[in-house]
């Protein structure tokens, strides 16, 4: 039972999975269901296809392949409907480009949260829906799920959160991350772990990397609200080394289920999206062995 004093504050009310019907994409579904359950949240399954018919197409042959294309819109729809039931779902089969609709799916159905499967083999160069999976991360407002392909083994079988890992620079961006965290932990009863990595010490550092453990602890201890030790018993671990790596060895020893992220809008570096260096979100994504949250802090 969770603490009666204990408050989620974050709601995600409707969920958007995104699927271009990929074994990438379909990975994501467990967990898009896990979620939506937990919050009682509406799920909005989109698919976004190009367009039929082309200049290449023999008019005479349109009335003939829009209608093929028609019944294999039907047919995507009745899975992504199977997939989902027992929760509220919404199917959107669009014809275009692909961020345009998903944009106005966002608006248009107060979509609190984006779930999208990644291939992961090389970053983002290869990711589900091409590169506009790294354009979703770099452009939505709201939180992004990514379920890359060492993410679904778990939770293909229904697995619910048992841990969530929340990694750090301490940034203000951090703070909204931090409250996802927290809240989903809540939610799932989960254990939370948060985390901050320290670079390895170079010569003429003046601070000790004892102090600068203790220091980092004190720092995480404080993303936590007052009332976080009455339902749940958060640790916290500071290590030295790269950002990616570390977070990534940690994530992969521990079993954790969910990483966490801040981010924010882009600036500097093109295409940078996080209060971590780009490289180190791309590398997290990729290569995590449990779902990733990024939360955009605008």
């Amino acid at each position: 039972m969770k603490a009666a004093t204990a408050k989620t504050r974050i709601q995600f009310r409707n969920i958007l999975f995104a699927t271009d019907f990929s074994p990438a994409a379909m990975r994501a579904i467990p967990i898009a269901k896990a979620i939506a359950r937990n919050y009682d949240s509406n799920i909005v399954a989109v698919h976004v296809r190009g367009p039929v018919v082309n200049p290449m197409t023999p008019p005479a042959a349109w009335p003939m392949v829009l209608e093929a294309e028609k019944q294999r819109d039907e047919l995507r729809r009745g899975e992504l409907l199977s997939y989902f039931a027992g929760i509220r779902v919404a199917v959107r089969i669009e014809e275009g480009d692909i961020l345009s609709h998903l944009a106005e799916a966002i608006k248009n159905d107060n979509v609190d949260l984006v779930v999208v499967g990644t291939h992961g083999r090389t970053g983002f160069g290869k990711l589900i829906l091409g590169s506009v999976a790294e354009e979703i991360l770099r452009t939505v407002h709201c939180p992004v799920l990514t379920v890359g392909p060492n993410s679904g083994s778990v939770w293909a079988n229904g697995t619910r959160i048992r841990e969530v890992l929340f990694a750090t620079d301490f940034s203000p961006e951090s703070r909204q991350a931090a409250a996802y965290a927290v809240s989903l932990a809540q939610e799932f009863e989960a254990r939370l772990v948060l985390l901050h990595v320290v670079a390895n010490p170079e010569a003429g550092d003046l601070v000790s990397p004892a102090n600068a453990t203790a220091a980092s602890e004190n720092l995480l201890r404080q993303f936590l609200p007052e009332d976080a030790e009455l339902w749940c018993k958060p640790e916290f671990i500071v290590a030295h080394g790269k950002n990616a790596e570390m977070i990534l060895e940690i994530a992969k020893q521990r079993e954790s289920d969910l990483i966490v992220l801040g981010a924010r809008p882009e600036s500097g570096v093109p295409g940078a999206s996080t209060h971590l260096p780009i490289a180190t979100v791309h590398k997290v994504v990729a290569h995590a062995n449990c779902p990733v949250l990024t939360v955009r802090h605008d």
